[in-house]
């Protein structure tokens, strides 16, 4: 079974986590089954960058982005090059390391 390593997060996982992951499920979905409350403003449909992560290792065992996810990612806040929407990327065997950024963008519940 791979797993996630999620790097220290203020609000999320100030200490990191380690997660099991399922082949075949999304970053995003592994994370809330695992008590990790990352942000998913869209219901993991691709329509927003709230989910937005950066794979710091194992990036290259994950399925391709799509046009639509790489639409999305450019208007993500801190896009690199290792970015993904974690709803987007599916886990296939390996294990990986990943970064929550520390803002995300998201209109409808930004927090004044």
């Amino acid at each position: 079974m791979p797993k996630i390593v999620f790097l220290p997060h203020h609000e999320i996982c100030p200490d990191g986590a380690v997660i099991d992951a399922e082949k075949g499920e999304s970053i995003c979905e592994a994370a809330l089954r695992n008590g990790l409350k990352i942000e998913h403003a869209c219901e993991m449909s691709c329509a927003c960058t709230t989910c937005h992560v950066v794979v710091r290792e194992g990036f290259d065992g994950l399925n391709e982005p799509d046009e639509l996810e790489e639409d999305m990612l450019d208007k993500a806040w801190g896009l690199e090059a290792e970015s993904r929407l974690s709803c987007q990327a599916i886990v296939d065997g390996d294990d990986l390391v990943v970064e929550i950024p520390r803002y995300t963008i998201n209109h409808a519940s930004e927090k004044h």
